[in-house]
């Protein structure tokens, strides 16, 4: 039998039965693979650590779309950093949104998950509310002259290309590009092993932001416990799951992890993560 260890932590490693490489290659950023597993069909890996798969992708991608889509009430306008696999931006057009512009930095990663993760991304490159652009994400919000409600950061970890990604410039220049009561959301990483990740996430959208928090989801690949959503925008996430439940009901959408009790529990943070951001 094959195993793959995934190399995110210095001290502590995770391993997975491989039935068969599908897909292995570099890109111009980072090497991307492509594995069959046991357990958890198919994953996506970027430079040793796992990304996302084919059995618990929906935790992550539905708690990280619908809970602040169904929070604001009234998106339209929806900008995805990163999300290269496509699951986010198949979970934001579920919504009646008019346009979703998903800005990613790595062409490979969009290509393979395309064409061996198509149970991920669905259909959605190929909706016409879709614009997707190759390009850093950090330099098309300081650039761009257009709106959005929603901003969804569904980057990697703060190594590598997505390092950018993290800090106080990029979190000012997306306040910048969002309309009146707009909200951004961030993925932080595991804070039981990731806590200062999440200490600094933390402060910062606090300190571009009228309201901050974090909202937990357990992704069972990401080792760890809970893995910290984080928040900052002109709407208060956490006061939100009154208005929410009776948009979640109208909605009528199939999911497997996110509802309207999911929607209010998810802002119960455990001590230690409390511990962690003051």
């Amino acid at each position: 039998m094959t195993w793959f260890a995934e190399t995110l932590y210095p001290n502590v490693r995770q391993s997975f039965a491989i039935e068969q490489v599908l897909y292995q290659g570099r890109s111009d950023f980072q090497d991307v693979t492509v594995f069959k597993t046991k357990d958890f069909g198919r994953m996506l890996v970027l430079d040793g650590v796992v990304q996302t798969t084919e059995r618990d992708e929906f935790v992550y991608h539905e708690m990280l779309t619908h809970l602040p889509l169904f929070a604001h009430g009234g998106v339209r306008r929806v900008l995805i950093i990163g999300g290269g696999d496509g699951g986010i931006l198949e979970e934001v057009l579920k919504h009646p949104v008019e346009r979703v512009v998903m800005v990613e930095i790595d062409a490979k990663v969009i290509e393979v998950s395309r064409e061996w993760l198509p149970t991920i991304c669905g259909r959605a490159f190929e909706d016409p509310r879709a614009e997707v652009v190759v390009a850093d994400g950090a330099e098309f919000v300081a650039e761009t002259t257009e709106r959005f409600d929603l901003i969804i950061v569904d980057s990697s970890d703060p190594i590598g290309p997505a390092e950018i990604l993290f800090a106080v410039p990029f979190y000012e220049n997306c306040r910048r590009c969002l309309n009146p009561g707009g909200a951004m959301v961030v993925q932080s990483g595991v804070p039981f092993l990731q806590g200062e990740e999440a200490a600094n996430t933390y402060r910062r959208l606090a300190q571009v932001y009228p309201h901050a928090g974090f909202y937990v989801a357990p992704v069972p690949t990401y080792y760890g416990g809970f893995m910290a959503l984080g928040w900052g925008g002109f709407l208060d996430l956490k006061a939100s799951a009154a208005a929410a439940a009776p948009r979640i009901a109208a909605a009528g959408l199939a999911l497997h992890y996110y509802n309207a009790a999911i929607h209010a529990g998810a802002f119960a943070l455990p001590e230690y993560l409390n511990a962690r951001i003051g």
